[in-house]
């Protein structure tokens, strides 16, 4: 498989799961819970607000996969969405009792995140 082959696939993966995010904003905003107890700056932004960001990072990550195709951008992707995984886990098999999401929320993000880890990697190392 060729590396730019990779590197598409890569884009599409992260695409999916910014469209999964997006919609995990529109249901955490219908129920209350987008931010209910963050800092004020988090509050001070509309749940639209947060929506535009959202998709806006996802158009540059996928364009700079898609079209630059450089592996430096995909290993800073790949490290940032790392970052992700520790929350996961801990929601997924460690839940607070104060937390309002269900251990099945976390598990399908984590479950999900791995796999956009995975096809960012094939990408970023022609793994």
């Amino acid at each position: 498989m060729t590396r730019d082959l990779k590197f598409r696939q890569a884009a599409l993966v992260y695409l999916h799961v910014g469209i999964l995010y997006e919609g995990a904003v529109v249901a955490m905003w219908q129920r209350g819970l987008l931010f209910p107890h963050g800092p004020p700056w988090m509050r001070a932004i509309p749940p639209w607000g947060w929506m535009l960001i959202g998709a806006a990072i996802v158009a540059v990550v996928v364009w700079g996969l898609w079209t630059w195709q450089n592996v430096w951008f995909a290993r800073a992707v790949w490290f940032i969405g790392s970052l992700r995984v520790p929350t996961l886990l801990a929601g997924a098999f460690f839940p607070r009792p104060e937390h309002v999401l269900s251990p099945a929320f976390y598990g399908t993000a984590l479950a999900v995140v791995l796999i956009n880890l995975w096809m960012l990697a094939r990408a970023a190392w022609d793994v």
